[in-house]
């Protein structure tokens, strides 16, 4: 496991490897898929620990179809009236699917517990009772994974700067998120606490270190591959088949579909000008 504060992994080097890693990330889904398994994958840690752009990579290359991301809103007034664990046991993954929990039921461990949504009395019996949820999941056959993404204090403001700063970012960011800031040691404590009472055997925790993102997402999901014991799987022999004679059928003319303006075409122009300035220049 890497420091921080050391060099950070180099693009060119992060993008082979993963490109390495989705492969097998897809052999993995084939397998689940085969084998009829069902994988659960918790990604928790502080704002901004990178866990959204861990899921991303992890499946951008699956089937949506086989895996899928829950990002489970606040809950409504009658879900708060259930079980807690219920409305995430409805999202669990049945035979041949993978489910991604960007952020999971630790939410009452975690932004609950040092926000004040939940009584003392809640959260102590959330710690009392998620060993044995756990315990029964993976008893009843499922494959589950916790990973805890762990980042400094003053990477985590940087990153939230860059937020406030780019517009194709600044949703990311809330109130709640900056208020993390100042009560960044009430965290550490309700994560330390979270650790000692759900860190079991049978679901440990899996703590990544992120201030490097690129060197935690390969780190997460090399892990992730290397503790699930997937396998080949024989996929049918699929080939092109030839194309058809044409039969003389003519389709409408063009002219008679509305098509979408050709706005690349204006960003095109100035490339050819500017070669035709090089070339002669």
């Amino acid at each position: 496991m890497g420091e921080r504060g050391s060099g950070r992994l180099p693009r060119a080097r992060y993008k082979q490897e993963l490109r390495r890693l989705q492969i097998e990330l897809v052999r993995l889904q084939e397998w689940v898929r085969a084998e009829g398994r069902r994988l659960v994958v918790v990604f928790e840690g502080r704002d901004a620990a990178g866990k959204g752009g861990a899921i991303k990579r992890v499946t951008e290359s699956l089937n949506p179809r086989i895996a899928r991301v829950v990002a489970l809103p606040v809950p409504t007034e009658r879900e708060r009236t259930q079980w807690y664990f219920q409305r995430y046991a409805a999202q669990l993954p049945a035979a041949g699917e993978i489910v991604l929990f960007d952020r999971s039921w630790y939410n009452r461990a975690g932004v609950e517990r040092v926000m004040g949504f939940c009584t003392e009395e809640e959260h102590q019996r959330f710690l009392r009772q998620c060993p044995v949820f756990e315990r029964m999941l993976v008893e009843d056959g499922i494959l589950l994974r916790k990973y805890w993404f762990s980042v400094s204090d003053s990477e985590q403001e940087r990153r939230f700067r860059r937020r406030l700063s780019d517009p194709t970012r600044r949703w990311k960011i809330s109130a709640m998120d900056l208020e993390s800031i100042t009560r960044w040691e009430a965290y550490s404590q309700a994560k330390d606490e979270m650790f000692a009472r759900t860190d079991i055997p049978a679901a440990p925790w899996y703590v990544v270190e992120a201030d490097d993102k690129r060197a935690a997402r390969i780190n997460m999901i090399a892990h992730l591959l290397s503790t699930v014991p997937y396998g080949d799987v024989r996929l049918p022999d699929l080939r092109l088949p030839p194309r058809p004679a044409p039969t003389g059928y003519e389709r409408p003319p063009r002219q008679l579909q509305t098509y979408v303006p050709d706005h690349a075409a204006s960003l095109r122009a100035p490339d050819r000008e500017t070669r035709g300035e090089r070339a002669h220049g």
